[in-house]
């Protein structure tokens, strides 16, 4: 396998200049990469003229040498060791030697007039680079939660702070600056899944081993630091990105990971790309064929954990960080909302709902999910949090009772105020039953908007002043009576 050399400039927009150098230089020998976003957005930017999208996380991969696993660890103990580094802050993680830290690039010692001269023109170089924001490193976060068999033990690094590298609290000669840069370091791992969507079991491995795990071939791609930067792509990632499209590494990508159709759904809403054609048949079969241990419709704690953990989370930033429309319709077109749940793969009512979402101020997972066969139990296996299982629940209750009205009686003001009002029934699950089109329209809009903002005339206060009455179930009784005769004057 062959390293490409690029006529790239050693630096990446919004990164500290001389930072890549550096790195290069405290790596020892050991092979360095940038792999993943980073890499992929400079060669849009760099060669294919897309606009910048601002400086994702920087990932870093740096290659044991046989028989030393730490290698992560020995990195970033070079990089504490740096005289032109400042070390503000670290926290240490056993799993691949990861530690996170925050370095500062120093500025250049003072140098005596002409000293540049003599030192010849290298020094005056490094000593211009070396003035730069602050640099946080950071764990890994791709490692899967939990960790698995096979996984290598934790590592102590003995890492040992230099006393007059440690910035003191309040040092006035260098404040902490605004920028930050957040790298993550690891040793190059590879993965096997013996389970199909269950954790792999992680062992050390080459850089190479380390891109393979990828989930496209755009992604597993890295750009090795050293003399320049040179570009390794072993699965065809440069290809695929002048024909803009997302290619899986390999035809067990889906069996492997699922949560790898929503992050392909991401990247093409997010880039405008489409999936390869092979990939979309990767995703119909096996989506068809289902070879996971688990089935819908089979109780929710049956299904892998972990895969309903990748799920929610890859879910959640669709819905929070890209542009949500264009990715659900792409899973929709691949036919991989089945994943989730059928109802919701043959829904067609889902923007509607979340549009309806966003101006009611509800979370768009929870709009989401109200479409499904059974919200609840979708909540249960992807694990979401407590409140929204909550509003799910309020809302089938809600439903049921919707479901029972007689049509032919449309009801009072005050009959809907009670319905809508019930014990266990959160103003939000009207709004959300208003998102999902659930029941007669018009009243559970005029609550949402009106009734449930209407109040007694009178103030409990008022009532002991004027009525003589005294706190407790009869004053109670009194501002409802009074509520509903204003209630009373409204138009259903």
């Amino acid at each position: 396998m062959t390293a490409t050399s690029l006529t790239l400039p050693p630096d990446l927009p919004g990164v500290p200049p001389g930072l890549l150098p550096l790195l290069a230089r405290c790596s020892a020998g050991r092979r360095l990469a940038l792999v993943g976003g980073a890499v992929r957005d400079l060669l849009l930017h760099r060669l294919h003229n897309d606009p910048w999208r601002g400086l994702p996380d920087l990932d870093l991969v740096v290659e044991g040498r046989p028989g030393e696993d730490a290698a992560a660890t020995l990195l970033v103990r070079s990089l504490a060791e740096a005289p032109e580094l400042r070390l503000c802050d670290w926290h240490e993680h056993g799993a691949f030697g990861t530690v996170e830290l925050e370095l500062e690039l120093l500025p250049p010692a003072p140098v005596a007039a002409g000293a540049h001269r003599a030192a010849g023109p290298d020094a005056a170089t490094a000593a211009a680079e070396a003035t730069a924001p602050a640099v946080a490193v950071g764990p890994d976060r791709s490692v899967a939660s939990g960790g698995s068999e096979g996984q290598p033990a934790a590592v102590d690094s003995g890492l040992a702070l230099r006393p007059d590298l440690a910035a003191p609290a309040g040092d006035a000669r260098s404040p902490r600056p605004a920028a930050v840069v957040l790298l993550d370091v690891a040793t190059a791992r590879r993965e096997d899944y013996p389970v199909p969507a269950e954790n792999p079991q992680v062992r050390f491995g080459r850089l190479e081993d380390d891109l393979a795990r990828r989930d496209f071939t755009i992604n597993a791609m890295a750009l090795l630091l050293g003399d320049g930067l040179r570009l390794l792509d072993p699965h065809g990632g440069r290809s695929d990105l002048r024909q803009r499209q997302l290619r899986f590494l390999h035809p067990g990508s889906v069996r492997d990971d699922p949560t790898r159709l929503l992050r392909a759904a991401r990247y093409a809403a997010r880039l405008g790309f489409q999936l390869a054609a092979d990939s979309r048949e990767q995703a119909r079969s096996t989506v068809e064929s289902w070879p996971w241990g688990w089935r819908r419709g089979d109780p929710p704690p049956q299904a892998p954990p972990a895969l309903g953990t990748r799920l929610r989370m890859e879910l959640q930033l669709l819905l929070e960080r890209e542009p949500w429309p264009r990715a659900l319709a792409a899973l929709q077109e691949w036919g991989a909302l089945a994943l989730l749940d059928p109802a919701l793969q043959a829904d067609r009512h889902w923007r509607r709902r979340l549009r309806w979402a966003e101006r009611l101020g509800l979370e768009k997972m929870v709009a989401l999910l109200a479409s499904a066969q059974t919200p609840l139990a979708l909540a249960t296996r992807l694990q979401l949090p407590h409140r929204q299982q909550r509003l799910l629940a309020a809302l089938e209750h809600l439903r049921s009772r919707l479901a029972a009205l007689d049509p032919a009686s449309p009801g009072s003001v005050i009959q809907w105020c009670r319905l809508l009002e019930a014990p266990g029934t959160p103003p939000q699950v009207v709004a959300l039953a208003l998102a999902a089109g659930l029941g007669p329209r018009r009243p559970l809009l005029r609550w949402w908007l009106r009734w449930r903002h209407l109040e007694s005339p009178l103030r409990a206060a008022d009532l002991i002043a004027r009525e003589g009455l005294r706190p407790g179930p009869q004053l109670g009784e009194r501002l409802r009576q009074l509520r509903d005769e204003r209630l009373a004057a409204e138009r259903l």
